[in-house]
């Protein structure tokens, strides 16, 4: 029986078919890289993309994310070398490198994430409870992250990954030590108030002093200057007086005496007798004023 050109590609057509609904053929895209087991054991690394071919039935592939990835193990609660309670919340960015040893050590990320989230927890509590809460927030926070990266990345190599950078994202105090921490800055913020208040009410009594003293100083000086000028006006004014009684002593008697009789009785309605003898007679004689 002879077979047609038309017989063999049709033939060869349902093969690859067979082959590719039997899982023969995969893809490996750009973001991956993949392991092909044979019966559970690995036969082939591939870390380039492309199609590529198994055995169908008998070989299987495992992928495996070439990208840069995240661990974020849960916050632990750590104790300070000051014996302050903090919550740590720290995370690592990682690479696969060596797929073969990932995948014989933890066979996926989940796993990973978990065993290396409580290596990096367990680096970062023996590092830190070395420094006080001060240090962490000061900048000695750099050499304490390096310290801690140190630590971590001799675990890499064991787990065929490259660790590109560990940092702590977050820390928190405890709700008691939070409480501890808030009641002592209101107990400074308070004392520093109080101290700043006594400060005010002293400077202000001094203040108040000055300008006591102030107004003491100008109220006399303006006291001895009115009786100074009082007094330099007294003088101008006999010295008027002397000057114009010498002109004229009879008027100047007779204008003293009417100033002397308005001061006595003023502006009165009552009835006034002028006898002799009196102050006016010299000049009113023995006369009676009546309303």
């Amino acid at each position: 029986m002879k077979f047609s050109l038309r017989n063999i590609i049709v033939i060869l057509l349902l093969f690859i078919g067979f082959l590719t609904l039997t899982g023969a053929f995969f893809i490996v895209n750009e973001t991956k890289q993949a392991i092909v087991l044979q019966f559970g054991d690995p036969r082939k690394v591939i870390t380039e993309p492309g199609l590529q071919f198994k055995i169908p039935f008998i070989q299987d592939a495992v992928f495996l994310d070439s990208r840069l990835l995240n661990i974020d193990p849960q916050p632990e609660e750590m104790i300070l070398s000051d014996q302050k309670r903090i919550i740590v919340d720290s995370f690592a960015r990682y690479k696969i490198v060596n797929p073969l040893k990932f995948f014989q050590t933890v066979r996926n990320e989940a796993t990973f994430s978990d065993r290396f989230g409580r290596i990096i927890n367990a680096s970062v509590r023996g590092v830190i409870a070395q420094y006080s809460l001060t240090a962490l927030l000061s900048d000695q926070r750099i050499g304490i992250m390096n310290e801690i990266q140190a630590q971590i990345l001799v675990n890499e190599n064991s787990y065929g990954v490259e660790i590109i950078d560990i940092r702590i994202g977050r820390t928190d105090l405890t709700e008691q030590v939070s409480n501890n921490v808030y009641q002592r800055m209101r107990s400074e913020r308070e004392k520093e108030a109080n101290l700043l208040r006594a400060e005010g009410e002293e400077l202000s009594k001094e203040i108040v002093a000055s300008a006591d003293r102030q107004q003491t100083v100008i109220i006399a000086g303006a006291e001895r200057t009115s009786s100074i000028l009082r007094g330099e006006g007294d003088a101008e004014k006999n010295t008027i007086l002397a000057n114009a009684y010498g002109l004229d002593e009879e008027f100047f008697d007779f204008l003293r005496t009417m100033q002397a009789c308005k001061d006595t009785f003023g502006d009165t309605e009552m009835a006034m007798v002028i006898a002799p003898g009196q102050v006016c007679e010299k000049f009113f004689g023995e006369i009676e004023i009546a309303n």
